[in-house]
């Protein structure tokens, strides 16, 4: 049995994983279908994309790595709250 179409809640939820490339193939698929399909979720992970590239830029030369560390790990664990 097929599994049922994203929504956009759980676009949201999966977009970190999906940048990182850490979701597994089938969920990767159905990330993909809902964002060829969605134009708002589209936009949302282009604005994604764009934020985590100026992060990166600026990132480089302020931050350290266990301040990063330390930054990531309290987003994932903010997200699974």
């Amino acid at each position: 049995m097929a599994e049922p179409d994203l929504t956009c809640q759980d676009l949201v939820e999966l977009v970190t994983d999906y940048l990182e490339g850490g979701l597994p193939p089938a969920q990767r698929a159905r990330f993909e279908v809902h964002i060829a399909d969605c134009p708002y979720c589209d936009t949302y992970l282009d604005q994604m994309q764009r934020t985590i590239r100026v992060v990166r830029i600026r990132q480089e030369s302020t931050i350290a790595p266990e301040a990063e560390a330390e930054l990531l790990r309290r987003f994932r664990a903010w997200k699974r709250d």
